[in-house]
């Protein structure tokens, strides 16, 4: 096993890409479609025409969205083997090219062109990223003035690899309760560790977990202004996909959050 964590991630990866091209399809899972694409599409403001950044774009979920939105999408992963998947399903009306490029590799990101892009997304990736400098050195470059970074993770403060869902019965007031919480060990040092997405995967893959403050900080210090944010979760009707997976048990615990970053016009 290799020492080198980006090069651990991308290995994990390209194992691992059939069977998330086959659970992510051309539909997307409950985290996408319930947590994340409602908040994507309105932060983002796709519009017909515009050239669109879709970074760490795995299988290409986001790109044929964008591009069933009329945009045309520049994807890149550094997974060769989730590109060819990527490639072999829909591109409308060939909005979409597709790369493989590794997100830690500036020379790489600027080669795609000086503010070519209105807007660039990343979903659910950047803690798959081993160093993130490189990316956020480069967007300011890549974006045109006014142009927007638009990221979902998955919450470093609720759901990182630290974290530990708890099912517990407590007896309130003569009532028997159940409740489900988290518990997290650790948030403030940024450290990294091998973990499962989907039992089903191959290989465990590597997370980069960080805390939020590290992620805004390293937008703040390239230019870039938080100008819309959420955190999301899931509603209370929403069923468990196990016993203590995420679901409506844990409605008051955001796994997930959207940030929007933008670029000032001026």
């Amino acid at each position: 096993m290799t020492d080198n964590p980006n090069q651990f991630s991308r290995e994990a990866w390209d194992a691992n890409a059939e069977v998330w091209d086959a659970r992510m399809g051309d539909e997307g899972n409950d985290f996408f479609n319930v947590l994340c694409w409602p908040v994507i599409a309105p932060f983002l403001r796709a519009q017909p025409g515009q050239h669109i950044l879709d970074i760490a774009c795995g299988n290409g979920l986001t790109s044929r969205r964008l591009a069933l939105l009329g945009a045309h999408v520049t994807a890149f992963d550094f997974s060769a083997n989730l590109i060819e998947l990527a490639k072999q399903r829909l591109n409308p009306d060939s909005r979409i090219t597709y790369h493989v490029i590794d997100a830690t590799d500036e020379s790489a990101l600027l080669a795609l062109g000086d503010h070519s892009f209105d807007s660039a997304l990343c979903n659910m990736a950047l803690f798959d990223i081993a160093d993130l400098e490189p990316l956020f050195r480069a967007l300011p470059r890549l974006l045109k003035l006014g142009g927007v970074f638009v990221f979902s993770l998955t919450h470093p403060a609720f759901n990182n690899a630290s974290t530990v869902h708890v099912l517990e019965e407590v007896d309130d007031e003569g009532e028997i309760k159940t409740i489900y919480s988290v518990k997290t060990s650790r948030y403030m040092t940024p450290f990294h560790a091998k973990g499962l997405a989907l039992r089903s995967q191959p290989k465990p893959q590597m997370y980069f977990e960080r805390p939020l403050q590290y992620y805004l900080n390293l937008g703040f210090q390239n230019g870039f202004v938080l100008d819309a944010f959420a955190e999301r979760a899931f509603p209370p009707e929403h069923p468990q996909t196990s016993t203590l997976g995420w679901g409506g048990k844990f409605s008051e615990i955001p796994p997930a959050l959207v940030a929007r970053l933008s670029r000032p016009s001026s």
